[in-house]
């Protein structure tokens, strides 16, 4: 997704939700610039959002698919694990799209508010490095290993998996909870931290015919 200045949490905070009235050209439009439109824009890989008279025939369909959390499709359950790259929305996010959808979607009468569209360039592709460790059931740590993220690269729509490190001592670390991850469209889940795993660590909760690649940490 696009990627701007603006936090969104930020702005609901500094106008006191339920106090004064969320509208496109002030809100809405950054989150949808924010953290849709790379993909819903002229050009893009779905239908157009950049727009007011884009969004307003959908906004029930799009409330739908924020609250499930379906959009933007990050594909894991959040807060399990901790993630620099996550494109899922915070809750301040969602209640900000909510209460506009509740207000009847006001637009704004100041345009100077809104702000310029953002320029997009393609995603990179995920690359597997050549020291990735792929998994293809629980495997238990024959040394230690820095975590900097993981890949899935087999596992179905229909699939839940949550992923855990059982360390030495059985003290469990929560890697990723994999949940609507589409493996048409692969990419990183890239850990705020690097997470240190002793050997005689078990990854467990790979699931059969799945496929997990491992990202050590560059040294």
């Amino acid at each position: 997704m696009a990627v701007l200045a603006w936090s969104v949490c930020g702005v609901t905070r500094a106008h006191d939700l339920g106090s004064t009235p969320i509208t496109w050209n002030r809100e809405i439009s950054r989150l949808i610039y924010d953290r849709c439109a790379s993909c819903h824009r002229p050009g893009g890989s779905a239908f157009s959002l950049m727009e007011y008279r884009d969004v307003q025939p959908r906004a029930v369909a799009i409330r739908d698919a924020v609250l499930s959390r379906r959009m933007p499709p990050w594909g894991a359950v959040k807060g399990f694990g901790t993630f620099r790259n996550d494109q899922a929305l915070t809750q301040e996010q969602i209640e900000l799209f909510t209460l506009w959808i509740a207000n009847d979607l006001p637009r704004g009468n100041n345009r100077r508010a809104l702000p310029k569209e953002p320029m997009f360039t393609a995603p990179s592709p995920a690359v597997v490095p050549p020291n990735a460790i792929r998994l293809t059931a629980n495997t238990t740590l024959d040394r230690p290993l820095t975590l900097e993220g993981l890949l899935p690269e087999h596992i179905t729509l229909e699939q839940s998996v949550r992923i855990i490190a059982i360390l030495p001592g059985g003290r469990t670390r929560p890697l990723v909870w994999l949940h609507g991850y589409d493996e048409r469209t692969p990419h990183l889940f890239l850990y705020r931290e690097a997470v240190a795993l002793p050997k005689g660590t078990v990854i467990q909760g790979i699931q059969p015919g799945m496929v997990l690649a491992l990202i050590p940490a560059s040294k």
